[in-house]
């Protein structure tokens, strides 16, 4: 794992390093998943067919076969375990607290020249949901995508997710049925998202496409846009934990490779501002990867990409957290909403030493999906408002024409359109003068 100290002279150009590695890039990707759409658009269910048996290792019956039954979904509903309905339960019922709150209003704001203003809010008519299911399956990326939709309103609900084998895991169809998801395809990577965003016999196109994926699902998703809306282009998860020496180094250690135990290409980063703490750290981290199920994975996320940043103080911590924009931010301190208020770049933040990030995957309420590879500096993360189109609108009386009218025939003359001036002139009092 890469070690920084903020002491050292050449401080400035690891740290830089470590902001430009790329974990990631889809760079290498791009032909094939162009070549994949391509193949979609031209040659539909067809398409969706083949590379479901060249790249999930099943082979349908046809395209019908790809579209998950009632039955089906009644079945993994009837096998599911009831502590983990429960568990699932009691996740949406608190995620859907949570944007349900989020639900803006329309404004109507009279003006004192006469007019009325206002922006109304409409939910889009269909989304797309892409769930992963290659190295493990993600019953909460179902909730965490699904269901700000359906509270924001969206009538249909059309959700891709990759079946090895055929397979899909019951929990994942159980999550669906408990979000208010209306289709459900056994189909996975660029092939889903080019089925998404231009449609084929079997599955009609959406509007907009959201939920993370692997690095082709990421590239198809860049390659629609624009055809549809994308809520973001995923790339590997990551976390940075601010913690002092008070702090149970096991905890730590545990929260770093909850990141880690992703994917290969997430990163895990240790802030501190103690040198003991930290070797601590690094040993627990050690000692966990002995026992973790996800070892492999885990240990070459953190091989490769992990990070022990040691600092003077934590006013140097905040400035460092605030470049690195990560897409999870753990405070382990005494009083962390004071170092949170000088924070302003991270997709969602975690307060305290009794608040781990992998409680925000679960069950707190707010969103999991959230921006990565420093995009925080721009993005945020998954709500309602992907969800959600605005659109504004004015009322405009004789009276307020008058008032304002004359100004922008002013302005559309200075820019040289004069039909703009005339559409507005020949409405004023003085037209026919």
């Amino acid at each position: 794992m890469i070690r920084l100290d903020t002491r050292d002279p050449g401080f400035a150009a690891g740290f830089a390093a470590l902001l430009d590695s790329a974990r990631e890039t889809t760079a290498r990707v791009d032909q094939a998943v162009a070549a994949i759409i391509a193949d979609v658009r031209a040659r539909g269910d067809a398409a969706l067919l083949e590379h479901t048996a060249r790249l999930d290792g099943h082979a349908p019956a046809d395209a019908a076969s790809l579209r998950v039954t009632e039955a089906e979904v009644e079945a993994a509903l009837a096998a599911t375990p009831p502590e983990l309905v429960r568990a699932l339960d009691l996740a949406a019922e608190r995620i859907e607290r949570f944007h349900a709150a989020q639900m803006p209003r329309d404004l109507a704001l009279p003006d004192p020249a006469g007019l009325t203003l206002g922006m109304r809010w409409t939910p889009l008519d269909a989304v797309g949901i892409y769930v992963p299911g290659g190295k493990a399956a993600y019953p909460s990326s179902v909730l965490m995508n699904a269901i700000p939709a359906r509270v924001a309103g969206v009538a249909r609900i059309a959700m891709c997710v990759p079946a090895p084998g055929g397979a899909l895991n019951p929990l994942v169809l159980a999550a669906a049925r408990r979000a208010g998801v209306g289709e459900i395809y056994r189909i996975g990577g660029a092939q889903a998202v080019a089925a998404l965003a231009w449609g084929t016999a079997l599955i009609a196109p959406v509007d907009r496409i959201v939920g993370p994926g692997n690095a082709y699902v990421a590239e198809a998703k860049r390659q629609v846009f624009g055809r549809v809306g994308i809520d973001a282009i995923a790339g590997p998860s990551e976390v940075v934990v601010l913690a002092d020496a008070a702090n149970d180094p096991r905890h730590v250690a545990l929260d770093l490779l909850a990141q880690a135990e992703h994917d290969e290409a997430a990163q895990s980063i240790l802030i501190t501002d103690d040198p003991g703490f930290a070797e601590a750290v690094a040993a627990a981290v050690e000692a966990e990867l002995r026992t973790l199920p996800r070892a492999a994975i885990a240990g070459e996320s953190w091989r490769r990409h992990g990070a022990i940043i040691l600092v003077r103080d934590w006013a140097e911590a905040a400035a460092l957290a605030d470049r690195l924009a990560p897409e999870h931010l753990q405070l382990m301190l005494p009083d962390p909403a004071a170092l949170f208020a000088r924070i302003r770049h991270a997709g969602a933040a975690f307060l305290g030493r009794w608040c781990p990030e992998a409680l925000g995957d679960y069950v707190a309420g707010p969103n999991h999906v959230l921006p990565t590879g420093r995009t925080a500096r721009f993005a945020s993360g998954l709500s309602v408002f992907d969800f959600l189109k605005r659109t504004t609108w004015v009322e405009a009386s004789a009276e307020g024409l008058a008032a304002i009218g004359p100004a922008a025939v002013t302005l559309a003359g200075a820019e040289g359109l004069d039909a703009h001036a005339r559409s507005v002139a020949a409405r004023l009092p003085d037209a026919n003068a």
